[in-house]
């Protein structure tokens, strides 16, 4: 009751993995032991689990006074208990309790389990290798169940001799299920020290606490109370029967005449070499199972680093292939957050990843900042630390060992960080350029409609090559169009010597039933790949876009500080047609008939009549146009955000977008240096058809104007500058 209180008030969250692995049996769980949660949750998940109790070998330091007979009491036994191995081996043989088993023998708080390749745990009195008690017990387990099997058949004498040796009535209390030891690893995410209350709640009934408990109760501490990501995963079991199959063994297990437990045996050589391949077996299953998450990937980029002042975007680049490129899918295991899009690493950090760490390894002094430039500590970084302390003192330190093990990663980040930087960018840019076209082509299979579907060419993906690259453009199209809308302009853009992208946004360019499953972050995500194609492609990005392409080159623009410039067409903030308010009903309203399973009372398309019919879907998703809504919700709160040079066009006489959203998107704006054109058009695509190359012309100018301001150096502006008033041609 008290785990389970302590599990419910903590905000760590726990994730078990692999718990199909758990044999039947007899079992002892080998796992890796980095702080002191572990003694005490360990036996209450692992009892929610396999509905047995788990019992648990302790230090003897901690058998003293209440707090021994609270860890007897909860099946803890001492590691100096006379009959600790005789009590195992009989549990093991009933099957009555599982039993777990730290194989370093003590709490690994730096990590350090490898040098010079083999296992070694390193602690403050010392190293040594880890402990080989567990194999041992598994052995002797397993060795006396196939004894008990064996005597009761050809030495019954012997088998009824043997019984009370552990208080076994009947050779029927002995399972016939083997033994096995199951590796488990346990990851913590993320690793902060920090003041907490448990810790001030400790100094106020202590006054002098040690320096031990001080950090134990900070590291820890924080993990119960700022909330920390448990990952627990379980391996595969390792048997402990085939090691018992050599001559040696097999002719003492096999051997009629009596011997006492304890008693030194011819095979004993070969039960310690057996012992010696099976704990080599665990160690590399429970830390093979490491869940790899920002923070090592970092660690690890920063130690494997060629130079000690390194450009932060280059760092970002290495860690972003590390995570991308890293080894295949089942070779190592990842963090939650890991698996999804790390986008957020070359575009803006908005989960805070690079800036956690970053922060974390300025306070332990093992960098510093200098502008774009971080500096790494190398003496720090590498120095020798307290043990107690190393989790405070240096805890990167930490997480690069904690993946050390994990030869595969390290060979993978030691290469990125000897690869010349101008390789790692193309790479990042033909692996965003490739998953845009697989995306495409997996979309347009899977949605294709006879009769409805565009040829390929209208939605695919398209990248023109200019002659120059200090400056490329990203130009989005808009709402249930394709790149084929906007390649008018980029073909003009590109004649003038610009790279051009144009993504496609998720959803389109193929048909209405794959856009009404989309959302807007969807988009967004679309968005931020195109622009980490062409960043890493030129050296600069002016981007842009049509309508809801350029509502999202707006919301990047708010958020990425580096774009050189950003121009919006037709751009959204409020839609004229009455039905779009009608919409978030009809949205509504389908999802109920979801619910009631009554598909045929839903209303998902409405028809539609576009401009460009060979290029824009003719039936309009409602759950698109809700999503639509919801960007320009999300977006107009952002538009201050947007400090770069901006152009906003729009038509006087839009049918689809209302001409004041336009301006009031330009009014919002954070920019200094903006300009607004307007236009007598009386339609909303106004980068095609008639009059459309006075459109391209004036973005051109534009861009130009942005290029030739990111050529020189720029000098510092006024105090302050007035925007500049709204023009119309």
């Amino acid at each position: 009751m008290v785990f389970k209180t302590l599990a419910n008030l903590s905000k760590a969250k726990v994730a078990l993995h692999g718990t199909e692995n758990i044999p039947e049996g007899a079992k002892i769980f080998v796992i890796n032991h980095f702080t002191r949660l572990e003694t005490f949750l360990m036996p209450y998940y692992l009892h929610k689990l396999v509905q047995t109790p788990i019992w648990s070998l302790a230090s003897s330091e901690f058998f003293i006074g209440a707090v021994g007979r609270f860890l007897e009491s909860v099946g803890a036994v001492s590691t100096k208990d006379p009959h600790r191995d005789r009590l195992i081996v009989k549990t093991l043989l009933t099957n009555e309790a599982g039993w777990i088993i730290f194989p370093e023998g003590r709490m690994v708080k730096n990590k350090k389990i490898i040098e010079k390749g083999r296992y070694m745990v390193s602690y403050a009195g010392g190293k040594h290798p880890p402990h080989t008690g567990a194999a041992h017990l598994a052995l002797r387990t397993e060795f006396y169940r196939q004894r008990f099997m064996w005597l009761a058949e050809h030495a019954p004498l012997e088998m009824q001799r043997l019984l009370p040796l552990f208080n076994l009535e009947a050779i029927s209390d002995v399972s016939p299920l083997g033994t096995c030891i199951v590796p488990v690893n346990i990851t913590y995410y993320p690793l902060r020290a920090r003041e907490n209350i448990l810790k001030k709640i400790a100094e106020r009934l202590v006054e002098d606490l040690p320096e031990k408990l001080t950090e134990e109760l900070m590291t820890e501490g924080a993990m119960l109370t700022s909330g920390v990501d448990i990952d627990i995963r379980f391996g595969k079991a390792i048997e402990a029967a085939p090691y018992l199959q050599t001559r040696s063994i097999l002719a003492d297990m096999h051997n009629p005449a009596s011997f006492e437990f304890d008693d030194p045996l011819p095979s004993v050589g070969d039960l310690r070499k057996a012992a010696l391949k099976i704990m080599q077996r665990y160690m590399e299953a429970i830390y093979s199972m490491t869940t790899v998450n920002h923070d090592h990937i970092f660690a690890s980029v920063l130690q494997h680093s060629l130079r000690d002042r390194i450009r932060l975007s280059r760092f970002c680049r290495r860690a972003f292939l590390a995570i991308e490129r890293g080894p295949s899918p089942g070779a190592i295991h990842l963090h939650h957050s890991i698996e999804e899009s790390q986008n957020h690493l070359l575009v803006d950090d908005r989960y805070s990843k690079l800036e956690d760490f970053l922060t974390v390894a300025e306070q332990s002094k093992v960098l510093r900042r200098e502008s774009s430039f971080i500096v790494r500590n190398r003496r720090k970084l590498g120095s020798p630390f307290d043990f107690h302390l190393a989790r405070i003192d240096n805890p990167v330190a930490v997480m690069a060992n904690e993946v050390e093990p994990l030869k595969r990663l390290q060979r993978k980040i030691s290469r990125l960080c000897w690869t010349p930087d101008v390789i790692l960018r193309s790479r990042i840019a033909r692996q965003m350029h490739q998953r845009a076209e697989r995306a495409f082509e997996a979309d347009y299979e899977r949605f294709f409609i006879q009769g409805e579907t565009k040829p390929r060419h209208i939605g695919r993906p398209v990248l023109l090559r200019g002659n120059r690259r200090r400056l490329g453009i990203l130009l989005c199209h808009g709402y249930m169009a394709a790149p084929a809308e906007v390649r008018a302009l980029a073909d003009y853009l590109s004649r003038r010597g610009y790279w051009v992208y144009l993504p496609r946004l998720k959803g389109h360019g193929t048909a209405p039933e794959d856009l009404a499953r989309c959302s807007y972050q969807d988009w967004i995500r679309s968005v931020e790949e195109g622009y980490i194609l062409i960043r890493n492609t030129c050296r600069r990005a002016v981007i842009g876009g049509f309508s809801t392409g350029a509502a999202l080159a707006l919301e990047l623009a708010s958020r990425v500080s580096d774009i050189a410039g950003v121009f919006a067409v037709s751009t959204p903030l409020r839609l004229q047609y009455a039905a779009s308010r009608l919409a978030p009903v009809v949205d509504t309203w389908n999802r109920l008939m979801d619910r009631m399973r009554w598909e045929e009372a839903k209303k998902e398309f409405v028809e539609n009549r576009p401009e460009n019919p060979h290029i824009n879907y003719s039936r309009n998703p409602i759950a698109g146009v809700v999503e639509l809504e919801r960007l320009m919700d999300y977006l107009e709160p952002r538009l201050t955000n947007v400090q770069v040079p901006a152009l906003v066009a729009q038509s006087q006489q839009d049918p689809v977008v209302d001409p004041k959203g336009s301006e009031r998107i330009f009014q919002m704006l954070g920019s200094r240096d903006k300009q607004y054109m307007a236009f007598n058009f009386n339609r909303h695509g106004i980068l095609l058809g008639e009059g459309s190359e006075r459109v391209h012309r004036v973005i051109a100018d534009f861009v130009d104007q942005v290029f030739a301001k990111a050529a020189v150096p720029a000098r510092p502006a006024p105090a302050a500058m007035p925007a500049e008033e709204m023009s119309q041609s």
